[in-house]
């Protein structure tokens, strides 16, 4: 029964076991319900990301306004993936957790990365195709899509370690996100868990890889014609070391460490 006075929350010891169990059955997951999964939180983080440049979009809020709301409203992707349910590859870096513990195995944490990855592109890309064909990028005189556009480039040309330690501070900040969740007991419970650390690293510019998957392929649609800024050379430029920081944000420093510190050497049985 919930208490009349402190905190009802699970506590970081049963947090950590939650998690564990939960990531046996998300590695378990038959492959179309993974996938299905992962294409769904792909257009959540995808709509989170098209709320974000709604509010960055407009020159007369000043810089930190911009950047905490643009963070705050960029917050829906994650509270729509953990409320509604969905297979987010970011999150998902906490199998790390039951594969430390020997519950997975390596094939098992591996093959759900790369199905719910290649997934999440799907979505986060198919709905950049239907904002484009929608029309969206016109709001606000066209300062919508010039604003993606801006956005695109500047992610597409950045350097690699730059993109890589952005990669693992949004994920660290992400999967914390995800943990705190998992000690609430109610919707309100994870939604307020879930905004604080979601709009810090978005506020902060850190990469977040799905939320790429949608950014750039929208940005290479509405970009000038014959112009070359926005490829898919600059995508996987920018692809290849955030996925690698969000992988060690999320399984190393979220993950491994507080297996290590709640789960291991526990008794058997």
């Amino acid at each position: 029964m919930p208490e009349l006075f402190g905190s009802d929350a699970f506590s970081p010891k049963e947090i950590a076991e939650r998690i564990e169990n939960v990531g046996v059955t998300k590695a378990r997951l038959p492959f179309l319900p993974m996938a299905m999964l992962g294409v769904v939180a792909g257009g959540f983080i995808g709509l989170g990301a098209l709320f974000y440049v709604l509010v960055v979009s407009d020159p007369s809020l000043g810089f930190a306004v911009s950047r905490v709301l643009g963070g705050l409203v960029f917050s829906l992707g994650l509270i729509l993936v953990v409320v509604a349910g969905a297979e987010l590859f970011t999150g998902n870096n906490l199998l790390a957790m039951a594969w430390c513990d020997g519950k997975i195995s390596t094939i098992e944490v591996l093959r759900n990365w790369l199905i719910v990855c290649c997934a999440n592109f799907v979505g986060a890309a198919g709905l950049a195709v239907l904002v484009y064909l929608s029309g969206h990028a016109e709001m606000n005189n066209g300062l919508v899509g010039a604003k993606v556009v801006q956005i695109a480039t500047i992610k597409c040309a950045m350097p690699f370690w730059a993109a890589f330690f952005k990669g693992i501070l949004c994920n660290l900040l992400v999967c914390m996100a995800v943990w705190m969740s998992f000690a609430g007991r109610s919707v309100i419970d994870k939604v307020v868990a879930i905004v604080f650390p979601i709009s810090a690293f978005v506020a902060a510019g850190f990469e977040h890889s799905v939320a790429n998957m949608y950014l750039i392929p929208l940005g290479m649609l509405l970009q000038p014609h014959g112009a070359m800024t926005i490829t898919w050379s600059g995508f996987f430029h920018n692809m290849i070391p955030v996925i690698l920081g969000n992988l060690i944000g999320g399984s190393v420093l979220v993950g491994a460490v507080y297996h290590i510190i709640y789960r291991r050497n526990l008794p058997a049985g």
